[in-house]
């Protein structure tokens, strides 16, 4: 399916180098396949190696095993890319009294000052090509809120925040900045967190998905990572060269409410 995606719009990404952190599985695997199917050479970032290796094996991409949480080693690497796509996230689901501190910031080192980091880092070549594309895997949370996910919705909102200011500062340089805001997709994150959901409510995993993830939902399903690739490969192609700042929501109308 997302060998077709780089055509669907007529992408040409040729001579392009992406980098997609959390690349290794769910939205930023679909996402490096889409965009190394447009024909750019992908970056595939994750912590987990052989994971990464797995999908640019796949995709003839190149694997970078780095754990984002480490903020000094990232702010002392160098990066260049054409493209990048801000996707790494982790999940902790506990009552704001119950939360660990230090569980709270490494949330936010890997979801928001890891992403500034990287565009830091790619922002100059960016302005030199004169042309750059940044998509923020940003959340349903990020602008909106859920009980039990301080941290997590905390680092949403601030991705939003720095994808605008990307896009103000960027737009003189040929460089846009845009967040993805799904909701819950099928995807190992959120996969896993059922259990912890199932603790803090007080209900059955099993019911999980329709009581809690889809209850504010007009559509009750859950969202597929292709279809999120197919957003992130248009806004990198030739007809959204005027689209930046902004945030596109695919929450199923959560949102609408």
């Amino acid at each position: 399916m997302t060998k077709k995606l780089g055509t669907a719009h007529g992408t040409d990404l040729g001579g392009r180098t992406a980098l997609v952190t959390g690349a290794a599985s769910g939205i930023g695997a679909a996402c490096a396949t889409a965009l190394a199917a447009a024909g750019a050479r992908v970056i595939v970032v994750d912590r987990d190696a052989e994971g990464a290796a797995a999908v640019a094996a796949e995709i003839g991409g190149e694997p970078l095993a780095l754990d984002l949480g480490d903020l000094d080693a990232l702010a002392a690497r160098s990066f260049d890319a054409d493209i990048l796509v801000n996707n790494a996230g982790i999940q902790t689901v506990a009552p704001i009294v119950d939360f660990d501190p230090a569980t709270f910031r490494r949330m936010l080192d890997i979801m928001v000052t890891a992403p500034f980091l990287l565009t830091r880092a790619v922002l100059p070549g960016m302005y030199e090509r004169g042309w750059g594309r940044i998509v923020n895997i940003s959340s349903v949370h990020g602008i909106r809120a859920s009980a039990f996910k301080s941290a997590y919705v905390t680092a949403k909102h601030a991705l939003e925040g720095l994808s605008k200011v990307t896009a103000l500062e960027g737009a003189e340089h040929g460089v846009t900045s845009n967040c993805i805001n799904p909701g819950y997709v099928r995807t190992p994150l959120v996969e896993t967190q059922i259990a912890d959901q199932a603790r803090a409510h007080g209900i059955p995993e099993s019911e999980v998905i329709e009581k809690v993830m889809l209850v504010e939902s007009a559509i009750k399903r859950l969202l597929e990572p292709d279809e999120v690739a197919d957003l992130a490969l248009w806004l990198c192609g030739a007809t959204s060269t005027s689209v930046t700042g902004s945030s596109y929501v695919m929450d199923g109308g959560w949102s609408a409410r």
